[in-house]
């Protein structure tokens, strides 16, 4: 049995897949978005409460009443503790209980312990930052390859996915980027929808705390109009997306 180490827990998530949820956020995560409004959840050994499954399953159940929709553990990034998210989300799923990943698909490879986190998953929400791999290095400070495999591998294996897609000004706002990620995921019959997510500076506190650098907070929050270019370009493939 794993145990994992929890940065935090919210339980009453709105804006974390289907229904009133309860959220679990993991500690670590190798990428470095610029933007992150988590910031305080990036380090991989210190942070956060080790905790057994059946801890935060205990505290999960308390509130079960409550949830309309189900779990979602997000992070930070999950995938890096896969083995103690599918004991979690193989607990939940006996007490009729649906779980949601939320993850940004940054792993290596995978591995029969992320086999098995999906297999437990009752849905995954996958954040693809960019397509363009320049940006995303620039963006992320890591590859996009990573992403898309696992993008991928998520189609091979039917699984129920929303894409989320974050609009950057300087980075992602240009709709041409939003076509490159449309036409990217259009064959993949698994993802039910986009959700377009605008960017805010509400995480610079965070950063604040941590003495590190925020290099947008002069970024503003893209307009209406480029939502709706943005929006356009994956319904024109009959992709539902919404923001």
């Amino acid at each position: 049995m794993a145990l994992g180490r929890v940065h935090s827990m919210d339980s009453f998530g709105t804006v974390d897949g289907p229904g009133i949820r309860y959220v679990v956020f993991m500690q670590g995560c190798l990428m470095r978005c610029r933007y992150c409004h988590n910031r305080d959840t990036w380090d991989l050994r210190e942070g956060g409460e080790i905790m057994s499954h059946e801890e935060v399953l205990d505290k999960i159940l308390k509130v079960r009443t409550f949830l309309s929709g189900g779990v979602t553990v997000t992070g930070g990034e999950p995938l890096l503790q896969a083995e103690f998210v599918a004991d979690l989300f193989d607990a939940c799923r006996k007490e009729g209980i649906h779980t949601c990943l939320d993850t940004n698909g940054f792993t290596k490879s995978i591995t029969p312990q992320v086999v098995r986190l999906l297999d437990n998953s009752d849905m995954v929400m996958l954040d693809i930052k960019h397509m363009d791999e320049e940006l995303h290095k620039k963006l992320t400070y890591v590859t996009s390859h990573h992403t898309k495999h696992f993008a991928q591998y998520l189609h091979e294996i039917n699984k129920p996915t929303w894409i989320r897609y974050v609009v950057v000004d300087g980075y992602t706002v240009d709709p041409k980027y939003a076509r490159m990620l449309a036409e990217f995921i259009e064959p993949m019959k698994n993802v039910e929808k986009v959700e377009i997510l605008p960017y805010h500076s509400l995480g610079v506190h965070k950063w604040d705390v941590l003495n590190d650098s925020y290099d947008l907070e002069s970024v503003k929050p893209p307009s209406n109009e480029q939502l709706d270019a943005i929006k356009a370009e994956f319904e024109r493939l009959g992709i539902n997306a919404q923001y």
